[in-house]
């Protein structure tokens, strides 16, 4: 049989109930990603890509007969938009990581979003989700508009990686206190599962980066006269 294949339908029993090991393997991927952004290696895009590859194939579930048969329009969608992105924030990273002159070659340095950033991060959140929750409406998606809230926070939280954007991580607890009742109410255990994951590893992920703030902002502040002695 082609592996391919047998990779594609190998499921795992559980309670009854059958998981693809494809959505289990996908998510894994995920959360090796989510722990290289926080540390800010470029690694994160590559194996990141990898997990929405895989995860791809498990929300376009009437075209892949997974066991939910389900399309959940916004869920694959985001597989798709995060393959784009994350080729945008490997280059940003790799960029950065390469003119770095110590030994560790971080992809980039966090900030703060000014407060137009916020404001257009907040405008864009809320237009985008009434724009696609429309377009995974008329796509026949299961749950449009949750959809659309986690397709348009993806799409912000993951540009936000990119830019080293420290409010990306808050936008991730947005998106799962949406993701989450949605993928159980679908039948998508796993991801459920590693949405519960994320939602207490961003809140993790957000002190670090906040940590790692300081020392850059004051790296950056012109010297005194106490402090050029």
């Amino acid at each position: 049989m082609n592996p391919i294949i047998t990779l594609l339908d190998a499921k795992l029993h559980v309670a009854g109930s059958e998981i693809l090991w494809r959505e289990v393997i996908g998510n894994g991927f995920g959360l090796a990603s989510a722990i290289g952004g926080m540390r800010r290696r470029v690694w994160a895009w590559p194996v990141g890509i990898a997990g929405n590859a895989l995860l791809f194939t498990v929300f376009v579930g009437g075209v892949f007969h997974t066991p939910q048969q389900l399309n959940m329009a916004g869920q694959a969608g985001r597989q798709l938009m995060f393959v784009a992105v994350s080729v945008y924030g490997w280059w940003s990273w790799y960029r950065h990581a390469a003119r770095e002159t110590g030994s560790t070659h971080r992809g980039v340095d966090p900030r703060w979003a000014s407060t137009r950033e916020r404001v257009v991060l907040v405008a864009a959140m809320l237009a985008g989700t009434a724009v696609f929750a429309q377009i995974f409406a008329w796509l026949g998606s299961y749950g449009p508009w949750a959809e659309a809230w986690i397709f348009t926070g993806s799409v912000l939280a993951t540009y936000g990686m990119a830019r080293g954007l420290a409010e990306f991580w808050l936008i991730w607890i947005a998106v799962d206190l949406v993701g989450v009742p949605l993928l159980l109410r679908a039948g998508y255990y796993p991801s459920a599962a590693l949405y519960l994951v994320y939602a207490g590893f961003v809140a993790w992920g957000f002190l670090v980066w906040r940590r790692g703030i300081r020392p850059i902002a004051e790296a950056s502040r012109p010297l005194t006269s106490a402090t050029a002695k």
